[in-house]
């Protein structure tokens, strides 16, 4: 029987919620004696909640004691011994869904395009708004070092996006 991320996701949303956690992505890796599940979590973005507000150990702890019976119980990852890790996803935190992006609405973004726009597929810049399955990024907002990456042209420029060519897209930390 193989791995069905699917089977163990729904677990882990199932456990999440009851802690008011949603689940950010998980990966399944290695094989043999070193397999190893990973479940991003984070706090569940209420209603003028801060989006930055992220997962506490406490809140890892408690999920991986409850995570692991159940799937441990339902079989749910056969062949043998593996390691559970629990974690927040980061301060550079992939954005892979919809909802991840209306999320972080004002947050600075690098993102890589499947397709090139303006000649270039490596854009940072402050994410102005989401909507319609298109993503707006002000380009003033990048580093120096990323400016110089894109470009002259894009300096000062807004660029719109469409979700569907972004093949990678991570928060960029502001601190």
């Amino acid at each position: 029987m193989a791995f069905d991320v699917d089977r163990v996701r729904e677990i882990a949303e199932r456990v999440a919620a009851s802690s008011g956690l949603e689940v950010v992505d998980i990966e399944f890796r290695g094989g043999g004696k070193s397999r190893m599940l990973r479940v991003f979590l984070d706090k569940c973005a209420a209603a003028g909640s801060d989006p930055l507000a992220g997962v506490t150990h406490e809140d890892c702890a408690h999920f991986s004691r409850e995570f692991g019976v159940i799937v441990d119980v339902e079989d749910a990852v056969p062949g043998g011994s593996y390691t559970l890790e629990i974690s927040s996803p980061g301060l550079d935190r992939k954005l892979t869904r919809p909802a991840d992006f209306e999320r972080f609405t004002g947050s600075r973004l690098k993102v890589m395009t499947r397709q090139p726009l303006n000649g270039n597929q490596h854009f940072e810049g402050r994410l102005e708004s989401f909507h319609d399955g298109r993503l707006t990024l002000d380009l003033s907002a990048a580093s120096k070092k990323s400016r110089k990456r894109m470009g002259p042209q894009t300096t000062g420029q807004k660029l719109e996006i469409e979700f569907a060519n972004v093949e990678k897209a991570n928060l960029v930390p502001e601190i």
